[in-house]
């Protein structure tokens, strides 16, 4: 049924971490729901639109790695592609900066 997709450790992890991220959610909108409030995003957002907005923006830090892997490795001169691990932290640092302060 998922042997259309690559199930790496790290695909893993960032699908399971969102995962708990929306259960999570969840149980906090349940025992407190959310006011909107204004970050530095354009918009009045919820919890909720911010858990979007980080997610898509995570999801791009994570594609625009993978896409300039390789040119990174001839960039540095590195002998292989740096590790998705670096973007797979990147992209939840970017995602808790959204949730936080967006």
């Amino acid at each position: 049924m998922f042997d259309w997709m690559a199930w790496t450790t790290p695909v893993a992890v960032f699908f399971t971490c969102i995962a708990l991220m929306l259960i999570g959610m969840t149980v906090w909108e349940i025992k407190c729901p959310t006011v909107e409030r204004k970050g530095f995003l354009p918009i009045s957002t919820t919890r909720g639109d911010r858990l979007f907005i980080g997610l898509l923006s995570a999801a791009y830090v994570n594609l625009i790695w993978v896409g300039l892997g390789e040119k990174m490795a001839q960039w540095f001169s590195l002998e292989a592609e740096p590790s998705v691990w670096i973007s797979f932290v990147l992209s939840m640092l970017v995602l808790v900066l959204v949730l936080r302060k967006g």
